[in-house]
């Protein structure tokens, strides 16, 4: 596997790299980071090969509280012209499809917990996805949603939320859930969020969300299959 120059924007303190930090040192990549609750300082375009957008409690609308919104999602656009690699994950997805041109908007309902996807037929056919099976379970917590940009090509759905994955033009991935969080940064988006643990149909408690301790190894390995394809292309 060819060495990468990966970097990362943080939104806020509590939502890191995860599990994705070990596929990145496992292998050897380099790793920069712009974190933006620290400083908006962005790379070179010609000092990265791979973009990685991760989560926050923001909206992509929210330039007036969080100005470096609008140069985020300009750079992530520029990113994708470039023939960059890039991988949006939840707050992340959105300020793609947003960079992309389609809408992002409130969700009809929140989706916090471990809950299922489909695949799409495409999916399960594809070189990312294919051999790991029609649903799989994987971590939400979301209250916006977004509409396929241009030529993107839909990945999987749940049953809450319609548009939960999508590839455009063979190396830009958008992930609406979560694969990536470990017991220890799963419990700290807690610490950070608990008082949107109210009970709902998609909402789940604190014990539910912390007590499968199976789902963090599963979807770790579903991770690093999916990383190492990607990067492939």
């Amino acid at each position: 596997m060819k060495k990468l120059r990966i970097h990362y924007f943080q939104h806020v303190e509590y939502e890191g790299l995860g599990s994705i930090e070990e596929w990145i040192s496992y292998n050897n990549h380099s790793l920069s980071s712009t974190r933006f609750f620290e400083n908006n300082t962005l790379p070179e375009m010609t000092d990265i090969d791979w973009l990685i957008i991760m989560g926050g409690s923001m909206s992509v609308q929210d330039e007036e509280q969080y100005p470096w919104l609008k140069a985020e999602k300009i750079f992530i656009r520029q990113a994708v012209e470039a023939g960059k690699t890039v991988l949006g994950i939840c707050l992340g997805s959105q300020l793609v499809s947003s960079a992309l041109g389609a809408k992002v908007y409130r969700n009809r309902e929140k989706e916090i917990g471990w809950f299922d996807i489909e695949f799409s037929q495409i999916a399960q056919t594809s070189e990312l996805f294919h051999n790991m099976g029609s649903r799989l379970k994987v971590f939400h917590w979301h209250g916006d949603t977004f509409d396929l940009p241009e030529q993107a090509v839909h990945l999987a759905s749940s049953s809450v939320c319609k548009n939960q994955a999508y590839l455009y033009k063979d190396k830009v991935l958008a992930l609406q859930f979560h694969l990536e969080p470990t017991q220890n940064s799963l419990q700290q988006m807690i610490d950070h969020g608990r008082e949107e643990l109210k009970p709902s149909t998609y909402i789940q408690s604190e014990k539910e969300l912390t007590e499968n301790k199976q789902l963090f190894e599963s979807n770790r390995k579903i991770l690093f299959t999916l990383l190492s394809r990607l990067a492939e292309k």
